[in-house]
């Protein structure tokens, strides 16, 4: 099982035209970050797009492709490209150029996106939210399976006959199609063949298993080879040395983006009740190595999946040296123990 990181961002907002002073140290703080996942051992890093004063990120793959300049093997992704309101050719063209950058280490997460931000500032109605989205995944797959492009279109313009560049390095790009838990996204996922990334922010995790099994039965039903589809599994995430020591430290971080969050949607304030029930019995992977071990595994035991992505928030009294600390446990302490156990399974 593949292990990464992923992150969107999360930035105290400067609040002015110029001289983005926060934007600009979480930006070297994100390319700190990703060269330390590297230098550990991890497999991924992936950084999420939003188009907010809260998050820095909103052209991933720029941010990767410096990143390639700096690290030698861990594969990077978006986590996630908001395609409904991409551009799927240029989309291409980027992740396209960042896999010749990187020798080979690029992927997309496509995704419809949790934030609505994007669709009013590249012109898209959200009544044609599922249009969108549909319409530009197709062509997306189109361009990363051919060279010449032969593409009819409702909402975007077609091409007739027209090449795309340039190739990547690689025999065509990895494309993720990142879910919330829609069944409808399961299922175009395995009718796609596509591999998936679950992203379990609440409840219990194991009400989606039957989640997983549409993407796979969908999958089946297409004719593909159940056995070769790649699945994700995304959580927030948070290590220090000892357990209480991660609750304390994470849980004002984690309190005040819910709440932001919760805010806009009409969300309850969360309690730091709720934050150790979920710690203990949800989703939520903050704790001591042995805890994040154990939880990993119990993820795997419930859904097979292939990969598991660990996402990181930073906050704005949460220091840059205790993420990086994560980082490092992750890499150093946690990974090797999960692949260990996981071996041993497979040679039982």
């Amino acid at each position: 099982m593949e292990l990464g990181i992923s992150s969107f961002g999360d930035v105290r907002p400067d609040d002015v035209a110029g001289q983005a002073v926060n934007a600009h140290r979480r930006m070297q703080e994100l390319l700190e970050e990703i060269k330390l996942a590297d230098e550990v051992g991890l497999d991924v890093f992936a950084l999420g797009e939003h188009h907010r004063p809260d998050f820095v990120i909103s052209a991933p793959e720029v941010i990767l492709a410096a990143a390639a300049t700096i690290t030698k093997t861990i594969k990077l992704s978006s986590a996630v490209t908001v395609l409904s309101s991409a551009d799927p050719v240029r989309t291409f063209q980027n992740f396209a150029t960042l896999d010749l950058i990187s020798n080979g280490r690029a992927e997309i997460m496509a995704g419809r996106g949790s934030f609505i931000e994007s669709f009013p500032l590249f012109g898209y109605d959200l009544k044609d939210y599922d249009e969108l989205f549909t319409e530009k995944l197709d062509l997306l797959v189109t361009i990363n399976q051919h060279e010449i492009v032969d593409w009819v279109g409702k909402h975007r313009a077609s091409i007739q006959h027209l090449g795309v560049y340039p190739r990547p390095y690689q025999e065509s790009l990895p494309i993720w199609l990142a879910v919330g838990g829609t069944p409808a996204s399961a299922v175009r996922a395995g009718t796609l063949n596509l591999p998936m990334t679950l992203a379990i922010l609440g409840g219990p995790p194991d009400r989606f298993v039957s989640f997983v099994n549409l993407y796979r039965q969908a999958a089946q039903r297409a004719g593909h080879d159940v056995n070769q589809l790649q699945l994700a599994i995304n959580s927030h995430f948070y290590m220090a040395d000892v357990s209480q020591q991660a609750s304390d430290e994470f849980f004002p971080t984690y309190e005040l983006l819910m709440n932001r969050v919760g805010r806009e949607r009409g969300w309850s304030p969360i309690t730091r009740a709720q934050f150790e029930h979920s710690r203990q019995y949800g989703p939520l992977m903050v704790g001591s190595p042995q805890q994040i071990i154990d939880k990993i595994l119990y993820f795997h035991e419930l859904f097979g999946n292939t990969r598991y992505l660990a996402q990181m928030i930073s906050g704005h009294d949460l220091p840059h040296s205790k993420m990086l600390h994560a980082i490092e446990l992750f890499g150093t302490k946690v990974a090797p123990e999960v692949r260990k156990a996981l071996a041993t399974t497979i040679e039982r």
